[in-house]
């Protein structure tokens, strides 16, 4: 993987590690606790959340429109289904 790759994967896994320590959004810890509920490892499921972020920043990046928490949560709840 290349250095930008592994950069961008950190600071993914940053958001996740800030929400899940911030407590917001709470149905990032819910997705959390379901995913190692239902067999993922914790690395897994972080990375599966973390999927989650990127499409939800690509739509803010490209629409120029603000987060929007509900949606975010809708990707969330659809785990492991890949948004």
């Amino acid at each position: 993987m290349s250095d930008k790759k592994v950069r961008v994967n950190k600071l993914i896994l940053e958001v996740v590690e800030r929400q899940l320590a911030s407590g917001s959004p709470v149905q990032t810890q819910a997705t959390l606790d379901r995913l190692v509920g239902q067999g993922f490892s914790e690395e897994d499921a972080k990375h599966l959340i973390g999927s989650v972020v990127v499409v939800e920043m690509r739509s803010v990046v490209s629409e120029g429109r603000p987060f929007q928490e509900e949606r975010y949560v809708s990707l969330l709840q659809n785990l492991p289904q890949l948004p």
